[in-house]
């Protein structure tokens, strides 16, 4: 047995699925099937049945993943801190953002994460549903994400600065002469538009409407990068975090008034290790102060509201 096929097996558990499991911990479908299967040999034990509604744990199952769990996590701090006094810190570090965030100031960061510890495993990948990615914090199966709003207490929660928003727009488009565009000036105006359940359509909606707006959409997309070059190509105007604006592009992005503007917070799981510990400090280190926080125009900033004292994110 091993610890990647608990894994696995958790995350079969909570998303009902293989291949839903697969797609979450991103690996191929097939070898995961095959881990399950290869661990139920030696256990000598059926962990899932089948439903009309997915894969749930046999009772069985239930037991085992409770073990499970604990192991994975155990495991998970003892990699990280076996070797970090002699500055040879191996293991793994899980590392997701809110699509669009960090596009910039993430890449330097683990540079010099993998510097000073060159035998740490880094995987990192973008999150486009806010919803999703306060789940999977909740589960803890992340070492730190980036996120604008959350309902973590201030030990696990830093306020590392502002995202700003910037339209794209096509080239030739009358607006591109504004240092700032007048957000009711984009009235009529099509839209390249985000997954309904992105993070960024919601910022996209709400901004609108605050401005008495209503989009025409002209299309969807699923990556930062995907809405910029279309609207660059004049398919229709695109609002997105100014550090995922690819180099290139910039000429063709300006702020809008009122600012836009979202906060980033970098959440660690609880009892964090050298590695995501030293990835935080390094993330400070990091430019986030945009042009939005230089700007006389007011802001609006949305931050998920805190229920209590304690839950309001440390800055």
């Amino acid at each position: 047995m091993s610890l990647r096929q608990y894994e696995y097996a958790l995350a079969v558990a909570e998303e009902g699925s293989v291949t839903a499991a697969a797609e979450l911990l991103h690996v191929a479908q097939p070898s995961m099937s095959q881990q399950i299967r290869a661990l139920e040999r030696e256990l000598d034990v059926k962990l899932f049945a089948r439903t009309p509604t997915g894969l749930v744990p046999t009772v069985v199952g239930r037991a085992f993943l409770r073990e499970a769990e604990i192991a994975v996590s155990a495991s998970r701090r003892a990699r990280a801190t076996a070797r970090a006094g002699a500055d040879e810190l191996v293991g793994e570090l899980v590392v997701v953002a809110q699509m669009g965030f960090g596009t910039r100031q993430l890449p330097g960061a683990l540079e010099a994460l993998r510097r000073r510890f060159p035998r740490l495993e880094v995987t990192v990948f973008e999150e486009p549903s806010s919803a999703e990615l306060d789940r999977l914090c909740r589960r803890g199966v992340l070492d730190l994400a980036l996120m604008a709003a959350c309902e973590r207490t201030p030990a696990d929660a830093h306020r590392l600065g502002e995202e700003e928003f910037v339209v794209v727009l096509g080239a030739g488009h009358r607006l591109l002469s504004e240092d700032r565009v007048d957000l009711r000036a984009l009235e009529g105006e099509p839209w390249v538009r985000f997954d309904r359940d992105s993070a960024l359509d919601g910022v996209l909606l709400r901004v609108l409407r605050d401005n008495g707006l209503t989009p025409t959409t002209v299309a969807r997309v699923s990556q930062t990068a995907t809405a910029v070059r279309w609207a660059a190509h004049g398919l229709g105007a695109a609002l997105v975090p100014s550090s995922s604006v690819p180099r290139g592009y910039e000429h063709l992005a300006r702020p809008v008034a009122p600012a836009v503007a979202r906060p980033v917070i970098a959440v660690v799981r609880q009892d964090a290790g050298p590695g995501e510990t030293a990835l935080l400090e390094l993330l400070r280190q990091e430019s986030w102060h945009s042009a939005a926080s230089l700007s006389p125009v007011p802001s609006q900033s949305w931050v998920k509201p805190p229920s209590t004292a304690s839950s309001a994110p440390a800055v």
